[in-house]
This record gives C-alpha cells, sequence and structure tokens, in this order.
C-alpha cells in the first residue's frame, strides 16, 4: 500500500502556497509567508518479531513514525513515513531536509 501512494505521490502532494501578506483570515493573518506546518505521528503496525524493538516507541506501542506537512488549507505537501517508532523527531526532520527529493523549505522569504 505504501509503494502505490508512493508512486502517487505527484497526484497526491501538490506544491505549496505562502499565506499571503493580504491575509484576512483572523487565524492566519499571523502566519504570513508561513508556507505549512508540520508535525509527526505514530501509526502503529505489525512487524516481525526481530523487528519489534526498534519500531516501539516511547510508551510501549509498535508503530511507524511519520512526518507530515500541510498547506494553511490542509493539503498535504509532504509526508514521510519511513522511520522506526523509536526514531526521534530530529532525526526524522533531520533525513526529511536532507534527502535528494525531501522536504524543502523555500529560501525566497526571509525567516523571522
Amino acid at each position: 500500500m505504501l509503494q502505490g501512494i508512493l508512486r502517487l505521490q505527484d497526484s497526491l502532494l501538490r506544491v505549496p502556497e505562502p499565506v499571503g501578506d493580504n491575509c484576512t483570515d483572523h487565524i492566519w493573518q499571523w502566519f504570513k509567508n508561513c508556507v505549512g506546518a508540520l508535525n509527526g505521528t505514530y501509526i502503529k503496525v505489525q512487524v516481525a518479531k526481530t523487528e519489534k524493538l526498534r519500531y516501539q516507541t516511547r510508551k510501549g506501542e509498535i508503530a511507524t513514525n511519520v512526518l507530515a506537512v500541510c498547506t494553511h488549507d490542509m493539503q498535504f505537501i509532504f509526508v514521510l513515513p519511513v522511520w522506526e517508532g523509536s526514531a526521534s523527531d530530529s532525526r526524522v526532520l533531520r533525513d526529511a531536509i536532507t534527502r535528494p527529493n525531501g522536504l524543502k523549505v523555500p529560501t525566497s522569504k526571509a525567516i523571522s
């Protein structure tokens, strides 16, 4: 199933557009130039007995660590579902931004 989703990523994921300077939405007006929000989540999985320790989260569940980024209108622009549950969030993020086709942070806007 994962391989199928990865093959369809160009159809399922879209290029982000920053929150505009003319935004009047009372929630998003404070996030001008923001292109998205990222968060990680665990998704429970079944793995071979020999792999369980790697996939065990700090709460003892067997899961995969997934990083996802979405735009302000809740459209996914990046998903990385490859890390075992024991991987730290910083490790997953570092992997996402160093992959050749990984998470790209636009540099056209100044970071404040």
